[in-house]
């Protein structure tokens, strides 16, 4: 199972860590989610976890699902960047 890395920036980081969202989410194609902040940046975030299966975390993240999950939590999509595991 590849461990990935995804950093982004959000709207509101409070409301981005208190959401559920990225658990339901991602729910059966990830597990140990886990949440950073950047200190002294109040929109920059990062998440890691462990994916099972990167097609269907592809498909997620390219799905209406997917992007309703974003725009609930406010995530600016376009400043997605993915590290997996090398």
């Amino acid at each position: 199972m590849p461990k990935l890395v995804a950093t982004h920036e959000v709207d509101d980081v409070a409301h981005w860590l208190a959401s559920p969202k990225r658990e339901e989410i991602f729910a059966g194609v990830a597990t140990n989610i886990q949440t950073y902040v950047l200190p002294g940046d109040a929109k920059r975030i990062a998440l890691s976890m462990e994916v099972n299966d990167m097609d269907a975390f592809d498909a997620i993240l390219k799905s209406q699902a997917g992007a309703d999950a974003m725009t609930h939590d406010g995530v600016r999509p376009e400043t997605i960047v993915l590290y997996i595991e090398g």
